[in-house]
């Protein structure tokens, strides 16, 4: 039988869950939308935030892959068929994250992927990102489609980013953008070429449906539906737009020969590809199936970077981005090949959410996480992750 005192006890309680005050205080610890920074506990805990602040066509340009986005979901699940294989009683008291990449010495092995237009995701743009990789050391490589000029980023940067390259369809607009590039003394040019096919942003498109805003007047209509921005200060002056689709390994040919600048390819998905690439005198290999935004393949990028790090054959470095949320993620790729790692959506989340310091949080978590996976494996630097590192339980990789 309850004595007086518990049933009081129990009556206070029940006022207490049923107050409203008390309610919205519990809700607000439990909302998925951050205060700050400091309270995401893992990358992806920006997601909301961004998603709260965004209007519905900037998130879908982002949030969103092609078709029924389902190569998208696979980048994310293919981590789940490689498993870690921890080794005890090895000193990690002392962890050297520290790694290099064409002539780049990195500080962790971790970049910032380019994301086309900053400016719809934050007032400040590529330059609160490039704010963030200065304050953290980490490699930044900046879209074409950027919102803000390549000259101003290297100012906020502290040095000149890599350049990521859609093509030109006019051979004088290749030639006048790639000066510029050079002018500003980008040392590396990372052509993007899993596009040049077309692509089918279905998702992008229904997410435009819900914006109310006039976008058209700042943005037109493009083949396959795609929208473009119409003012992309990169690609003032070039006139016929980008990405020809009857560009072959010729034109690899003729941009070795025209610039001084080192060359990696990003979209290589397969061994003969990672095989003309080195033929061709490409410098290096960057694994990546637009974030799910090129085609719906249905391959994780992780899938396919065995492959191509065996065809690469340790001549050129392999560097690769697709789904990376987790130092667990990061860790597996290096395992299995890779000199480094590209994140795209987690970074812009967290620009979203909180501008400067939100990427330099995304940074902080992934270079924690990835510190913490290699000590659990017995794994102090870098150097000392191997194949040996990890487990595959899928015959394809």
């Amino acid at each position: 039988m309850m004595t007086s005192d518990s049933q009081n006890r129990r009556r206070f309680l029940q006022f207490l869950a049923a107050s409203p005050l008390l309610s919205k205080a519990w809700a607000d610890e439990l909302s998925p939308i951050l205060k700050s920074p400091m309270d995401a506990l893992k990358v992806m805990d920006f997601e909301e935030t961004a998603h709260s602040k965004l209007p519905p066509a900037h998130w879908g340009y982002m949030a969103s892959g092609v078709d029924d986005d389902a190569t998208l979901k696979a980048n994310l699940g293919g981590f789940r068929r490689i498993q870690l294989r921890p080794r005890r009683l090895v000193d990690v008291s002392k962890t050297d994250l520290r790694t290099e990449l064409l002539g780049v010495a990195m500080d962790f092995p971790i970049f910032l992927c380019p994301v086309g237009g900053h400016k719809m995701f934050h007032p400040e743009g590529e330059v609160a990102t490039a704010r963030a990789a200065r304050s953290k050391n980490a490699l930044q490589i900046l879209s074409t489609q950027t919102s803000t000029p390549v000259e101003d980023v290297a100012k906020a940067l502290g040095h000149a980013p890599w350049y990521q390259l859609y093509i030109p369809q006019r051979w004088e607009g290749v030639e006048k953008l790639i000066r510029r590039v050079e002018a500003a003394g980008c040392p590396v040019l990372v052509w993007t070429i899993d596009g040049l096919g077309g692509r089918n942003l279905e998702s992008a498109a229904r997410f435009r449906r819900l914006d109310k805003r006039d976008c058209f007047t700042c943005h037109a209509e493009g083949p396959n539906g795609a929208v473009t921005r119409r003012s992309t200060p990169m690609l003032q002056g070039i006139e016929g737009g980008v990405n020809p689709s009857f560009a072959t390994w010729e034109y690899v040919d003729r941009l070795k020969k025209m610039t001084k600048m080192k060359l990696v390819l990003k979209g290589i998905e397969t061994a003969e590809d990672a095989r003309l690439a080195r033929e061709h005198g490409v410098d290096g290999i960057l694994v990546s199936n637009h974030g799910g935004r090129a085609m719906e393949d249905l391959r994780a990028t992780i899938d396919s970077l065995p492959e191509v790090v065996e065809a690469a054959g340790g001549q050129i470095p392999v560097i690769i981005d697709g789904g990376f949320r987790r130092g667990t993620d990061i860790y597996k790729a290096l395992a299995l090949g890779a000199r480094a790692v590209g994140i795209g959506r987690p970074y812009v989340y967290g620009l979203a959410s909180f501008g400067q310091e939100g990427v330099e949080r995304v940074l902080d978590i992934l270079r924690g996480e990835l510190q913490l996976t290699m000590r659990q494996c017995g794994t102090p630097t870098i150097a000392q992750i191997t194949r040996a590192s990890v487990s595959i339980t899928d015959a394809r990789l």
